[in-house]
């Protein structure tokens, strides 16, 4: 499973590459809002940073300018995918920028049959939703299980699963036990995984018993 970090906060980002874990990176205009810093440089310096895919979402909703932006976007750097809205135009741009071999993410996402229209229109990846729909009393990881399912049934598609809106380490367990290809978290949904009381518990007590033997691996 590829990992990829939710945020367009550069210093996260640095820090998560350095792990040697991280395997991309997702934004959109919220998470763009938040970082306080202009659009275009701010994805050149991530696609800097990461050598995977870099999401980076149009702000248009029409065909026309949403294809302009879109190869606007590609022009920034070669690990650019163009994110779009799964809607009709959407689906129309992904379709075209696909078919000249750039990659696509196609975004919120809340159902198997919007799934299946992303594959046919040559989507690189599509983001599910997963804890949106648990905020609504849906289940979420129930849609990741539908989509691994169909994907399976029809090999010819190469459309990755983006496990997107993740709120908790246990969507990423889940996600992996399902086989979706790819999670992005939070900064902090993926520092969870670190930790365990027991671990913590271990490496105390073998600090202490380390300091009582009075020796020095240096």
């Amino acid at each position: 499973m590829k990992f990829f970090v939710d945020t367009a906060d550069i210093d996260d980002i640095r820090a998560l590459a350095a792990t040697g874990m991280l395997d991309g990176v997702t934004t959109n205009p919220s998470l763009i809002k938040k970082a306080g810093k202009d659009f275009i440089p701010l994805i050149a310096d991530i696609c800097s940073v990461v050598d995977g895919p870099v999401s980076a979402e149009v702000a248009a909703t029409d065909y026309e300018t949403m294809i302009k932006e879109g190869r606007k976007l590609v022009s920034i750097a070669d690990n650019v995918t163009v994110k779009v809205p799964l809607t009709p135009a959407g689906l129309r741009v992904c379709k075209e920028l696909s078919d000249d071999g750039t990659m696509v993410n196609v975004t919120l996402c809340f159902n198997a049959a919007q799934a299946i229209l992303a594959a046919k229109a040559g989507a690189a990846f599509i983001s599910p939703f997963v804890g949106r729909l648990d905020d609504i009393a849906a289940d979420g990881m129930n849609l990741i299980s539908e989509i691994v399912t169909i994907y399976d049934n029809y090999p010819h598609w190469h459309t990755e699963i983006l496990v997107a809106s993740v709120r908790h380490p246990m969507h990423i367990v889940d996600s992996a036990m399902m086989g979706a290809d790819v999670v992005t978290c939070p900064p902090d949904v993926i520092r969870k995984l670190y930790d365990h009381p027991l671990t913590e518990k271990g490496l105390d007590a073998f600090v202490e018993d380390w300091k009582k033997t009075g020796q020095s691996i240096l």
